[in-house]
């Protein structure tokens, strides 16, 4: 035997292993078939779109899920929410459930249109630490109100009050006004232990009839009295 026929035997064997890690890395990975789709899954928010939908990429894994929310979605999702889609097919999925909040501190309630919470039997209740409430317009409409509280403050540029009856129990009353005007039509009473009034400038009293009576003193005393 020749040394090419001996070159011709060995050459094949020894490039049998290089020539098998080379297909084996032009072999294309075999494709991980998505799962059965079941109707619905687990899945976390990731972005938050200008057109109300959110990108939520499913937990095992695979192309994430653009999803609209579900109008029985109240509470607003976050990014890094835990949310639960629905949906015939992969393709036609809302977002039905916030299942867990990545910042539970912060909750909101979100509806696209006029939102009314309304109880047929019963009473609805707030109760929380700290209450805020912000309208460009509001209207309270109450047959009878009951409030309490330790101390109330009240900012605004125009006040107006229009009511049949106006009672007000006070131990003492302070008013600070830069003019005030007050027009009874009727009577007007005033009861008290003693009456001060001062004024810079001057103070007039006029009626039809006038009649100052003291059990005790009457005093008049100024530089110049004219009477009559």
């Amino acid at each position: 035997m020749n040394h090419r026929a001996v070159r011709e035997l060995v050459s094949p064997l020894s490039d049998t292993p290089e020539t098998e890690m080379h297909a084996l890395l032009r072999k294309p990975l075999p494709s991980v078939a998505a799962p059965a789709w079941t109707g619905s899954a687990l899945g976390t928010v990731v972005q938050s779109l200008p057109d109300g939908r959110f990108v939520v990429e499913p937990q095992q894994c695979g192309t994430p899920w653009h999803c609209p929310r579900a109008a029985s979605c109240l509470l607003q999702p976050g990014i890094g929410d835990v949310v639960l889609v629905a949906g015939p097919q992969r393709d036609q999925l809302f977002l039905i459930a916030v299942v867990t909040q990545a910042d539970p501190s912060q909750s909101q309630l979100v509806a696209d249109g006029d939102l009314t919470i309304r109880s047929r039997r019963g009473g609805v209740s707030l109760q929380a630490s700290a209450f805020a409430l912000r309208a460009d317009k509001a209207t309270v409409d109450i047959t009878d109100m009951a409030y309490r509280g330790a101390e109330v403050r009240v900012t605004t540029l125009v006040a107006r009050f229009v009511g049949r009856t106006l009672e007000t129990v006070l131990d003492r009353l302070s008013l600070l006004t830069r003019s005030s005007f007050r027009l009874t039509e009727e009577v007007e009473q005033v009861r008290a232990g003693q009456i001060d009034m001062q004024a810079s400038e001057s103070l007039r009293l006029h009626a039809k009839n006038t009649f100052v009576t003291s059990q005790a003193l009457v005093k008049i005393d100024a530089e110049q009295i004219h009477m009559g």
